[in-house]
């Protein structure tokens, strides 16, 4: 390789051009293993550009095309025996290498060398048992936890933290830091030192959170460990900004707009949603052919593009829902104020018109800015009732003169629905777990989330409304953000086959799955507890839905353009296309070249943050749900319930109560033989009786435990 060919370019294409042959030369079959040094050497790097070349050095190490072994000498991975993963921890001690494209990896108590949950790490593979390997972690290349939240123990010389995170081992408090607190307090430290092979974690006492024998401490804990404390206000940037925002819509921001103001509009939400993002209308031809209209708050209009809110709302990048509280992507101020499609008063509008023909066709469209007045907040438990001819007096009362109109939406949305299904969308009807809490934040009650046909006529409009606008912003050839979501493994499949083959059903042609094979598994079970678990066993043999640049299609809807365009109150891809369509009108379609630079550039950086926080609030989501149902159950200890086997493992089985519960069952607690897995089947078989256990078994379980620091709930079979 010569050594101009890295000098020999013009200053403005040197760095990608420098990155593109530094990547081929570690991938070059003739690379030896080198150092920075050498490296530059060989490709006479001036002196005035090493800062750049050690930029793309740095970028090469990031983005896993090499690593600095312990000579400091660069190592392709392709080269090498190490695999780039995010270790898992497991409470036992051991965990796992989570590898993005391939099989994870198992990594022993004795081989973690100082991992922690999430930390970005490399693995030697020491061990491969046919699809299962066994590794020991050589480096950590980015460190996850960066504070941890626990109990304080002090002693005379020196202190220790006792994580509530029980896959992290105790943390060291030095004797000065140690002096001004109390055994028991529950406090946030900041890890000054991490754990090595030889040694424990290290830290420091940042706050304390509060008393270990506070009622509500457990939930305290988790909420501040996620820093959602720090998230509940926003900078004072942003505070000022909001300031020169107004909360009324004016005659100059109503100009250019079609004003909707005399249009019969509703939105249809939760009874306590204060964040309306959504508003719709239904109207009926004569030649039978219906118009839908979609009307979803014009939030770009106020979070400009080069605003500390805009820079706030990108880091953020989702609402998080908790049960009795709500971390908003963008501040109550505009979230339940001038963004919020309230009733009665004028809000701007990005619509959407749709021309959909009495079999469900999408026939025409249109996009542009509108101003409307919503006439009526509606709820979907009120809605439910007034469309199925359960509504009492007092309800006509409010509602009679809209049920026209919504008799209307329910007939679209069938429809629709009716549509998606015969073409092969997958529908899950997996039940959501509701916590309730009283005012003093106490769990009084664990249920399914009530969803009727009502929340149905909403995500009808929404998701129609999503596919068009994709479709058509596709054809524009714009910058855009589109939501995709890939075929299934083929391994994924085979295994879902195994476990359906205890109701006699296949999948067939798995090598070129469509979706309508999956969505008809699901039409052979009358019964709904079978149902919630097979699908939620069809969708873990689904990849995860995000965000892309690119337009790959939505395999679990059949969708081959699709978006999130219908809630840029608290998505910021919506948010950002909205930005997009917004210009396009105003310019009919017209771009600077840095403009679509910018935005193409802007569409690949959100999507990719985009993606990474909606899994970070899911998993916050989870926790807390997690953490309720234990606190929960506690109080029905030694109580029995009513159960559907939902998994079975080589080390016990989980199972689902009515409420949507869940908890596991050990091999230990299961009467009346010993049990062994059958992984062919994914069966338990007793050795003696030959008694078998499988998915979807109905069985009669007593509560044994529910660990609110483990967030683990355990039964034994009766």
């Amino acid at each position: 390789m010569g050594k101009n060919n890295l000098v020999n370019k013009t200053q403005k294409d040197k760095y990608t051009t420098r990155k593109e042959v530094l990547t081929s030369f570690f991938l070059g079959s003739e690379y030896e293993l080198s150092t920075k040094k050498q490296i530059a050497s060989f490709f006479a790097i001036p002196k005035s550009d090493l800062r750049q070349f050690d930029q793309i050095l740095d970028e090469l190490e990031k983005e896993g095309i090499v690593y600095l072994d312990d000579s400091k000498r660069y190592v392709p991975y392709s080269k090498s025996n190490l695999v780039r993963c995010v270790y898992q921890a497991k409470s036992a001690g051991f965990g796992f290498g989570l590898v993005e494209d391939g099989e994870d990896v198992y990594i022993s108590k004795k081989n973690i060398n100082g991992a922690m949950d999430g930390d970005e790490i490399l693995v030697k593979v020491l061990n491969s048992y046919g699809k299962s390997r066994e590794g020991q972690v050589v480096k950590v290349l980015n460190r996850n936890i960066k504070s941890v939240i626990g109990r304080f123990s002090k002693s005379r010389n020196f202190g220790f933290v006792i994580p509530i995170d029980d896959t992290i081992e105790d943390i060291y408090i030095s004797k000065k830091n140690a002096q001004n607190y109390k055994d028991g307090q529950v406090v946030k430290v900041l890890i000054t030192k991490y754990p090595t092979e030889g040694s424990k974690a290290e830290g420091k006492i940042e706050s304390i959170i509060g008393d270990s024998k506070d009622a509500h401490i457990d939930a305290k804990s988790l909420y501040v460990s996620y820093d959602l404390d720090k998230m509940e206000d926003f900078n004072e940037k942003v505070k000022e900004e909001l300031k020169d925002i107004p909360q009324k819509v004016s005659e100059e921001e109503k100009k250019g707009r079609v004003d909707r103001t005399a249009e019969r509009i509703y939105t249809i939400d939760a009874a306590d949603a204060k964040d309306l993002d959504d508003a719709v209308s239904v109207k009926k031809k004569d030649n039978g052919d219906y118009v839908l209209s979609v009307y979803i708050a014009d939030v770009s209009h106020y979070v400009k593009e080069k605003t500390a809110l805009n820079k706030e709302a990108i880091a953020r990048g989702t609402s998080i829902y908790i049960p009795g509280k709500v971390i908003p992507m963008l501040p109550k101020q505009l979230s339940n104020g001038i963004c919020s499609l309230n009733a009665g008063e004028e809000r701007l509008s990005l619509a959407v018109d749709m021309l959909i023909s009495s079999k469900g066709e999408v026939l025409g469209s249109e996009v542009f800015k509108a101003v409307i007045k919503v006439t009526k907040k509606m709820s979907y438990d009120k809605v439910y009732k007034v469309i199925t001819n359960q509504e009492d007096e007092e309800l006509t009362k409010e509602y009679g003169e809209y049920k026209q109109d919504l008799l209307l939406m329910e007939e679209l949305a069938k429809i629709l629905n009716e549509k998606r299904t015969k073409e092969g969308c997958i529908n899950f009807d997996i039940p959501e777990t509701h916590i309730v809490l009283d005012d003093n934040g106490d769990v009084v009650n664990i249920e399914p989330y009530p969803i009727t046909f009502a929340n149905q006529i909403i995500e009808e409009f929404m998701l129609i409304t999503n596919m068009v606008v994709a479709e058509k912003y596709y054809y524009l050839e714009l910058p855009f953000i589109y939501r995709i979501h890939e075929k299934p493994d083929e391994e994924k499949l085979r295994d879902l086959n195994l476990i359906l083959s205890n109701y006699k059903l296949r999948i067939k042609g798995i090598k070129d799955v469509h979706p309508k094979a999956l969505s008809e598994i699901l039409t052979n079970f009358d019964n709904e507890q079978d149902k919630d678990v097979i699908s939620t066993y069809v969708l873990r043999s689904m990849k995860l839905a995000k965000y892309s640049n690119e337009c790959l299609g939505h395999f679990g809807l059949n969708a081959k353009y699709y978006c999130h365009f219908t809630s840029p109150i608290r998505r910021y891809p919506d948010l950002f296309i909205h930005r997009i369509i917004s210009k396009s009108l105003e310019n009919n379609c017209m771009f600077k070249e840095n403009e679509l630079a910018r935005y193409e550039k802007q569409a690949e950086e959100y999507a990719k943050s985009s993606s990474e926080m909606e899994k970070n609030a899911t998993k916050i989501e989870r926790d807390f749900d997690s953490l309720y149902c234990t606190i929960y159950m506690k109080n029905f200890i030694g109580k029995e319930f009513d159960a559907t086997v939902c998994s079975i493992t080589s080390f016990g089985i989980f199972i689902r109560l009515e409420n949507t519960v869940e908890g596991f069952v050990s091999f230990n607690d299961i009467p009346g033989d010993y049990y062994l897995y059958d992984e062919s089947t994914r069966m338990l078989i007793g050795k003696n009786t030959s008694k078998k256990y499988k998915i979807g078994d109905k069985v009669r379980a007593k509560l044994i435990k529910s660990d609110v620091l483990t967030k683990q709930i355990d039964f034994e079979i009766i």
